[in-house]
C-alpha cells in the first residue's frame, strides 16, 4: 500500500515517538500556562505526586534514603517510595535539577512518559503488521487510551504503561526467535519499576504464555526456559523487591484471609453499577477518578475503570472478533473480557484482594490496540460490522441512562441518571463525534492512498480535542490551584519557622487543610496522606481510637498524642472558623494563609516513664482515654513486663487514676518533660540522644518500630524494644548516656546480593548461547520467522454486502475488485527468497534477524548510490 508516511517496511518508531510527544505536550500546555509553569490538576497528584517527588528527590540528593523523617512518623524510605516513583527512570532524571524544579518538570515527565508509552507499545504491535504506519496508530491507541488519561491523577501509574509492552517483546522473542536474555531484562525491569503492578503482569503473561503457544509449534516445550528467565529476572530484581515486600508484610491493607474475596461475591458483583459500568468503560471516555459521574454508585472510586480508545472506540476491536477465528489474540481478548466480568478472577490482578481495582486494564488495551491496527491494514476484515455494533452499544448505554426519570418524594427529581447530566451529556457527545469521525474516515478516506495519514492526523487532533476537555472538566478552580501553588510548591521558599526544625527536632500539625503540606514544606508533620508506611503506626492509631487506612488524620480530641509525638506547632488556615481546636496552643505568628500555634505542652523527642501496663490492661481502657494515658505510663506485652517490671511501678487501672481531668494531662506532662533526654540530633543514618538519670530508666522514641532500627548506650549494644504497641524504647543505665539508633532498610543488602549474583548468572546463559550461535554461523540461516496474527483462512466469511459507506476493496486493485487472499497476505509458511534477505549484524544472542532488501539506488548498507 503506497503510503505518504514513507515506505511501509521501514520503522516508524522515531515518527510513533515524536507524533505522540507533540500531541501530549499539545494538551498539557494550556494547562501549564494556565498555572503559570505548573500543571496543577486535582486530588492525588497535588497532594501526593507532586510532594512525593519533592520529598524523594531532596532525599536522594542528600543521600537520607534509609528512614525518612517527612512521611507521617517516619518511613522505610526504600520501603515505602519504591510503589510511587523510587526506581522509575524518570524520576531519576529529576536528580539533574534541583528540588525546587521539581514540580515543573511534572507536566513534561507526563509528556515524555506518553511518548515512551507510544514508543514501546509500537515495537510490540509492529511485529504482527506488514505496514508499519498501522503500528503507528495502535500505539498512539495505547498511549492515549482514556487509561491513560484516567491515571494521570496517579502519576506513577504511567510508568507501567511504558514498560509492560517490553515483557510481552521479552517473551516473543524467546517463543518466536528462542532470543535468550530478553525476557528475563524486561521481566527485571518491570519487577523494579513497580512491584504492586508486577503480581498483575505475572498473572497476564502466564495467561499470555498459555494462550499464545496454542498457535506457535513447539511453544509448551518452551515453558521451562520461559520459568527459568522469568525467575532470574525477579532475582535480578530483588534488591528492590525484597525491601518493599518486607515494608507491606503486615499492612491491614495487604493481609490474608481477611482480604480475600469470598462466597458469592468472587463470582458475582454485589455493586449493580458494576458490570454495567465496566462494558462502558469501553465505549465511553473516562470519568474523573474521584467524581464518578455515568454509574456514580458502581463502587469503584479511583479503580481506573477505563479501557476506551479515542477515535475508534470499540469498532476495531469488535470487526476483529467478528472477523477472524482460531486465533490466538481473538482468544485472548475474550478470556479477557470474562476476567473483567468476574470479580475473584479480576481480584488476580491485585493479589486476589477484596478491594475493587481495575488497573490491570493497560494490558487488554495493548491487545485491543494491536487488534484495531490489524483490523484497519486487512481490509478483508469486515470493519463495517464492528462499527454498528460498537454505534448500537453506545447508544443501548447512553439512551436508557439519558432518559430514565428519576421520582424522588412523588416527584420527578430529574431526567437521567447519571449524577451530573450535563457532564454526561458532554461524554456522549464525545463519543458519538469519534463514532462519527470514524464513519467518514472509513467512508471517504479508505480507499485513498492517504488513508494512514488523514488517519493519522484525525487520531491525534481528536486525542489533544477529548484529552483536553477532559483535564479541564476535571481541574478545580483557579482559585484552589492557586491555593496548592502559593501555600504548597512556594510555601516552603515563603514560610519561616519560629524555630529552625534543623536545629531543634520537632513535628508539626496541620489541621484540617493542606493536605501533606509538611511534606512541600519539608517539616516532620503527623499528618500524612500515604498508603505505604510502616505496619506499627497502622497498627497504633486504631488502638487508640483514630482510623489509619490511606492517610494518619488524628482528630483534635486526641490532644494528648501530640505530646507525646513531640508536637511543637499547629497551623490552622485563617479562612477556619475553628481556630481553638485544642487546648493548651497560643498564637505565635501568621504567615502563608495559615495561623501558626504553639503547643505549651510541647515534649522534645526522647523520654521516660516510671510506670506500665499490659496490653491487656490498656485494651480494658475506653478508647477516648486511652491517649491520655500514654502519657502517664508505657504499655508493654507480657514478655516485657516481666523484664522491665522491676524497675518501673505498675500503673493499676481504676476508676481513681485515670487521667480524666486536663489538669491530670498537664501533670503528667510535667513528668516526662522532667524525664526528657537534653540532645536529639538526625543524620542519614539515623539519629543520636543524650540523657542523664538518677536510676535506669526505659527511654521512650515516638519513632516508628521497624526490624531496621539497632541501638547502642554508650557505644554498647543495647535492645531495641517495641513500646506503646507502634515504638521503641531502650533502657539506658543511671548517670550521663549517649544513646545511639542506627537504621538499615530490612532486605536491601540480601537484595543487593541476591541480584549481583542472577547478574552473574544472567551474563554466563547468554555467553553460553552467544558461543552457540557463533558456531553455527557456519551453517544455512535459519528461515526469518513470520509475525501473521492469522491466515486468511481464519477469516469469517464477510457479509455480502458491505454497509452503506465502506469498501472492502483494495486501494491498489486496478479494476476495483478484491485481489486474491494470496496477494494480500501470503500463507504463513511462505517465505521470500534467501536471495532477496538481508540480515541484520548479529543480534546479542549471535542469532541473525530479517531486514528488508535495500531499495532502488542504495548499497547493501543503505547508503545512497547512483541510480542507472
Amino acid at each position: 500500500m503506497n503510503s505518504l508516511l514513507g515506505q511501509p517496511q521501514k520503522s516508524k518508531h522515531w515518527l510513533t515517538f515524536w507524533v505522540a510527544l507533540a500531541t501530549a505536550a499539545a494538551f498539557f500546555l494550556p494547562f501549564v500556562i494556565y498555572n503559570r509553569g505548573l500543571f496543577v490538576y486535582i486530588g492525588d497528584f497535588n497532594c501526593q505526586q507532586i510532594p512525593f517527588y519533592k520529598l524523594a528527590h531532596e532525599a536522594v540528593r542528600s543521600g537520607d534514603i534509609f528512614w525518612n523523617w517527612y512521611t507521617d512518623l517516619g518511613a522505610n524510605f526504600i520501603g515505602s517510595y519504591s510503589f510511587y516513583l523510587l526506581f522509575s527512570p524518570f524520576f531519576w532524571l529529576t536528580l539533574l535539577f534541583p528540588t525546587a524544579a521539581v514540580p515543573y518538570l511534572m507536566a513534561p515527565l507526563l509528556v515524555l512518559k506518553t511518548a515512551c508509552a507510544a514508543l514501546t507499545s509500537y515495537f510490540y504491535i509492529q511485529r504482527f503488521v506488514r505496514d508499519k504506519n498501522y503500528a503507528v496508530i495502535g500505539a498512539l491507541l495505547y498511549a492515549f487510551s482514556g487509561f491513560t488519561a484516567y491515571n494521570i491523577f496517579f502519576n506513577h501509574f504511567h510508568e507501567v504503561i511504558v514498560f509492560f509492552p517490553l515483557m510481552l517483546i521479552g517473551l516473543e522473542e524467546l517463543l518466536v526467535n528462542d532470543r535468550k536474555g530478553a525476557f528475563a531484562v524486561t521481566v527485571a525491569i518491570n519487577a523494579m519499576v513497580n512491584y504492586w503492578f508486577f503480581v498483575g503482569e505475572v498473572v497476564f503473561v502466564i495467561l499470555y504464555y498459555f494462550v499464545r503457544c496454542t498457535g506457535l509449534k513447539g511453544g509448551f516445550k518452551k515453558i521451562l526456559w520461559v520459568a527459568f528467565e522469568g525467575l532470574l529476572g525477579v532475582l535480578i530484581s530483588a534488591f528492590a523487591l525484597l525491601p518493599s515486600a518486607l515494608a507491606v508484610m503486615g499492612n491491614p491493607r495487604t493481609t490474608f484471609p481477611e482480604n480475600l474475596l469470598s462466597g458469592w461475591q468472587f463470582w458475582l458483583y454485589t455493586h449493580e453499577q458494576r458490570q454495567p459500568g465496566i462494558v462502558a468503560s469501553f465505549f465511553f471516555p473516562p470519568d474523573t477518578p474521584s467524581r464518578p459521574n455515568m454509574f456514580p454508585d458502581h463502587g469503584a472510586k479511583w479503580a481506573s475503570l477505563s479501557a476506551w480508545l479515542p477515535l475508534f472506540s470499540m469498532s476495531g476491536v469488535l470487526a476483529y472478533l467478528i472477523s477472524v477465528r482460531k486465533n490466538w489474540l481473538r482468544k485472548l481478548l475474550i478470556a479477557c473480557f470474562v476476567v473483567a466480568m468476574v470479580p475473584g478472577l479480576n481480584s488476580l490482578f491485585v493479589g486476589l484482594n477484596h478491594s475493587y481495582y481495575t488497573r490491570w486494564f493497560y494490558m487488554l488495551i495493548l491487545l485491543m490496540a494491536l487488534a484495531t491496527a490489524a483490523t484497519l491494514e486487512n481490509e478483508r476484515i469486515d470493519f463495517a460490522r464492528g462499527f454498528r455494533w460498537t454505534a448500537v452499544i453506545t447508544a443501548a448505554i447512553a439512551i436508557p441512562i439519558g432518559f430514565t426519570p428519576v421520582i424522588k418524594d412523588g416527584e420527578i427529581e430529574q431526567i437521567g441518571l447519571a449524577k451530573d447530566m450535563r457532564i454526561f451529556w458532554v461524554y456522549v457527545a464525545l463519543a458519538v463525534i469519534a463514532l462519527a469521525l470514524c464513519y467518514l474516515l472509513m467512508f471517504f478516506a479508505r480507499r485513498t492512498a492517504r488513508f494512514q495519514r488523514i488517519a493519522l492526523v484525525m487520531l491525534c487532533c481528536f486525542t489533544f480535542g477529548y484529552t483536553t476537555l477532559y483535564l479541564a472538566m476535571s481541574k478545580q478552580t483557579l482559585e484552589r490551584d492557586n491555593y496548592i501553588i502559593d501555600n504548597g510548591v512556594h510555601g516552603r521558599a515563603n514560610l519561616t519557622m519560629p524555630v529552625d526544625p534543623d536545629d531543634e527536632f520537632y513535628r508539626t500539625d496541620i489541621y484540617d487543610s493542606g493536605e501533606n503540606f509538611g511534606m512541600y514544606w519539608h517539616l516532620p508533620n503527623i499528618q500524612a496522606f500515604h498508603s505505604v508506611v510502616p505496619v506499627s503506626i497502622m497498627e497504633f492509631y486504631p488502638e487508640v481510637g483514630v482510623k489509619r487506612d490511606v492517610s494518619s488524620r488524628p482528630q483534635p480530641e486526641y490532644f494528648a498524642l501530640r505530646s507525646l509525638f513531640s508536637v511543637r506547632y499547629l497551623f490552622i488556615d485563617r479562612s477556619k472558623e475553628e481556630q481553638d481546636p485544642m487546648p493548651g496552643y497560643h498564637l505565635v505568628d501568621q504567615q502563608l494563609d495559615f495561623n501558626i500555634y504553639e503547643n505549651e505542652n510541647y515534649l522534645p523527642m526522647g523520654f521516660a516513664f516510671d510506670a506500665y501496663l499490659t496490653r491487656e490492661e490498656f485494651d480494658e481502657i475506653p478508647t477516648d482515654l486511652r491517649h491520655k494515658v500514654l502519657m502517664r505510663a508505657l504499655v508493654l506485652d507480657e514478655e516485657r513486663a516481666a523484664t522491665y517490671g522491676p524497675m518501673l511501678e505498675h500503673l493499676e487501672i481504676g476508676d481513681t487514676n485515670l487521667p480524666e481531668a486536663y489538669t491530670d494531662f498537664l501533670d503528667d506532662v510535667d513528668a516526662r518533660r522532667s524525664m526528657a533526654c537534653s540532645d536529639f540530633t538526625r543524620d542519614n543514618l539515623g539519629f543520636t540522644a543524650t540523657c542523664n538519670f538518677d536510676q535506669p530508666r526505659l527511654v521512650f522514641f515516638s519513632v516508628p518500630y521497624e526490624a531496621g532500627w539497632s541501638a547502642t548506650v554508650n557505644g554498647e549494644e543495647a535492645q531495641v524494644e517495641k513500646v506503646d504497641i507502634g515504638f521503641m524504647a531502650v533502657r539506658v543505665p543511671a548517670g550521663a548516656c549517649e544513646i545511639r539508633f542506627d537504621y538499615m532498610t530490612p532486605g536491601l543488602l540480601p537484595g543487593l546480593a541476591v541480584s549481583g549474583g542472577a547478574i552473574l548468572v544472567l551474563l554466563a546463559y547468554w555467553l553460553f548461547f552467544r558461543s552457540r550461535s557463533a558456531k553455527r554461523r557456519g551453517r544455512p540461516a535459519d528461515p526469518p520467522r513470520t509475525y501473521e496474527l492469522f491466515d486468511p483462512d481464519q477469516l469469517f466469511p464477510a457479509e455480502d454486502e458491505p454497509a452503506d459507506g465502506f469498501s472492502l476493496d483494495h486501494p491498489l486493485s486496478d479494476d476495483g475488485e478484491e485481489p486474491e487472499p494470496e496477494e494480500l497476505y501470503p500463507p504463513a509458511g511462505e517465505l521470500p527468497d534467501p536471495s532477496e534477505v538481508r540480515w541484520e549484524a548479529e543480534d546479542f544472542t549471535g542469532a541473525p534477524g530479517p531486514v528488508i532488501p535495500p531499495e532502488d539506488g542504495e548499497d547493501e548498507t543503505g547508503k545512497d548510490q547512483p541510480k542507472k
